[in-house]
């Protein structure tokens, strides 16, 4: 198999990871295209473990591209969210890389610092061994297991709790629905959790909440509030983003906000609203992560 064969046949494992490190899906494909080229100067042949070596030249590159764009968003207006995604159905199926792929994970991703998030995602949702990841990372092993370490009990104490029956959560979310659509105050906080939080990223770009709405009150009014803004042409879909039931509001045919629903216990816990337009793209058009776990892999503790 020559060079583009085999980039392509490892082509879903290295935009997971490309993405689930840089939390976007413009950054993934960039990193994605700039691997490939590197991958280009080098001979194939000569390489014993081409989905290693590709996983460290895509580690690298994404983590370029985080440090970069974590300086840009030291001076971003309001939260900061990732870009929603669709994902191929049967990831579903694979627990470990829906739940990394979910929006609350990716969330409590941006917590981390570039390496912890780097290491993190090798290790607790690839399982690469350490020598790999320390390969990739440019880290002793010692140093590694010291930050998947601090990075998994970070992510533990952090990590939102959320039904993981898709069926449950589509019920929740459609409860969410119907009160928001037909502005029913009570079943809006009825199904709001008492802590519940929502995050609005517009980048600047577009108008949004600055801070995060704490509390099933003020989420409502504020939602309500929202709703009373006419949006022209609008159709609302419900769909699942990152593993997790969303609706996208269109104003026409362009996306005007994409809301993605977090739940637990019969009740939504989270609302991520998504307006900034630069990351709107995904959210039409589904990303392939079928195969990104199929492949042998090593462990070593």
């Amino acid at each position: 198999m020559g060079a583009a064969g085999l980039f392509e046949e490892h082509r879903s494992l290295l935009f997971t990871i490309a993405y689930e490190i840089t939390g976007t899906a413009t950054d993934a494909e960039d990193v994605l295209q700039d691997s490939f080229l590197r991958w280009t100067d080098v001979d194939a042949a000569t390489v014993q473990n081409p989905r290693a070596y590709l996983a460290k030249t895509v580690t690298r590159q994404a983590l370029n591209s985080l440090r970069t764009a974590q300086r840009r968003r030291e001076d971003y207006v309001g939260p900061w969210l990732p870009e929603p995604i669709v994902v191929a159905p049967d990831v579903a199926d694979n627990a470990v890389l829906s739940e990394s792929l979910s929006f609350a994970m990716l969330v409590v991703l941006e917590t981390l610092s570039p390496d912890e998030r780097a290491v993190f995602v090798l290790r607790e949702v690839f399982d690469f061994p350490y020598a790999e990841i320390a390969e990739a990372t440019g880290k002793t092993q010692a140093a590694v297991r010291q930050i998947a370490s601090r990075a998994k009990a970070h992510v533990r104490a952090r990590q939102p709790r959320f039904d993981v029956d898709v069926q449950k959560q589509k019920a929740v979310s459609d409860r969410f629905l119907t009160a928001l659509l037909g502005g029913d105050m009570q079943s809006l906080m009825d199904v709001l959790a008492p802590g519940a939080v929502l995050l609005s990223d517009g980048g600047g770009k577009v108008s949004a909440a600055r801070k995060p709405v704490v509390g099933a009150d003020n989420i409502a009014r504020f939602l309500l509030g929202i709703a009373k803004t006419p949006v022209p042409e609008m159709r609302v879909e419900a769909t699942l983003l990152n593993g997790m039931p969303a609706l996208v509001v269109f104003s026409g045919t362009r996306i005007d906000v994409v809301a993605l629903i977090q739940s637990s216990n019969d009740c939504v816990t989270g609302v991520y609203l998504v307006r900034n337009p630069d990351k709107l793209g995904a959210a039409s058009s589904a990303a392939g992560f079928t195969d990104a776990l199929t492949a042998p892999r090593g462990r070593s503790r």
